[in-house]
């Protein structure tokens, strides 16, 4: 029986189970463990630092995982490498995105997504949520974002680039990649896990910068950008909710007007949608 057919023979609780992405308590498969996933049945899980002590504990965990949930389970992480390295203490530090175009080095890029997506196998992974598209200015370098070395460019051009050769290592692999954060925080002034960070560009604004990427990308024959994380920041002139004093910033992560009308309908993506993590500052104040 295929996993489609597997699916939809599920309770239609568990059907909706399959839509959340979720995170672990800790590094062992134990019963609270075991009871999240029977409850919830995942579509995915995503590991943190939280969760990693050694590689073979790390294996054990994600075979237990799988074995526990119906059909074929994405198994997750942040491993962009730099400051978001989940397997610093395991593994030799990976460098960051910045360092690598400092460099010039595009043979770098590939052979930095290819040996994370073999790392990543071998522990029992199968997507990755990286790279980072955001486009660092030297203007934007000044903000407090966390994003200074996380962007693999200051142009579209650089990040294209990059991002390409990056993406090729990575899913030749065996590992899917993930394009973050739809459509483009570089230009937020705050870091999107403490506040919603918010973005005075228009739609104009990002077409001809943050986004072209995400266009040459999706527009390539050969499926390159299979799933994309949209961010939690606030675009103001693209979309606010008027009749209450002043407006009100709906995050993208949540927003139709960026996830269907602009993600969906306009740049014609038909791939995974994700959102940042729901636990994120600027996503949980929102909605408390």
């Amino acid at each position: 029986m295929r996993d489609q057919d597997n699916l939809l023979a599920l309770p239609l609780e568990q059907q909706i189970g399959q839509l959340l992405y979720i995170g672990l308590p800790g590094t062992e498969l134990d019963a609270e463990a075991r009871g999240l996933l029977d409850d919830i049945k995942p579509g995915g899980v995503i590991i943190f630092g939280r969760n990693v002590a050694s590689p073979a504990q790390l294996r054990n965990l994600l075979d237990g995982v799988r074995e526990s949930l119906p059909g074929s389970p994405l198994l997750g992480i942040d491993q962009e490498g730099g400051l978001v390295d989940r397997l610093r203490k395991i593994f030799t530090p990976s460098p960051a995105a910045r360092v690598i175009r400092q460099h010039g080095d595009l043979a770098g890029a590939r052979a930095h997504g290819r040996i994370t997506g073999e790392v990543l196998r071998l522990l029992g992974f199968n997507m990755n949520f990286a790279p980072v598209l955001s486009i660092m200015t030297e203007d934007r370098d000044l903000l407090s974002n966390g994003l200074y070395s996380r962007s693999f460019g200051r142009s579209p051009g650089e990040v294209l680039g990059y991002t390409m050769v990056y993406l090729r290592g990575l899913q030749g692999a065996g590992c899917l990649g993930c394009a973050k954060h739809f459509p483009g925080i570089g230009a937020g002034e705050v870091d999107t896990h403490e506040e919603m960070a918010v973005i005075h560009l228009t739609h104009d604004d990002l077409i001809a910068q943050d986004l072209a990427p995400y266009i040459e990308l999706f527009q390539r024959e050969d499926n390159m950008v299979r799933a994309v994380m949209v961010s939690h920041g606030g675009f103001p002139n693209i979309d606010i909710h008027r009749g209450i004093a002043g407006g009100r910033l709906v995050p993208a992560s949540i927003n139709p007007h960026i996830v269907t009308s602009l993600l969906r309908d306009e740049l014609g993506f038909t791939g995974l949608v994700v959102t940042d993590d729901l636990e994120m500052g600027a996503i949980a104040k929102h909605c408390e």
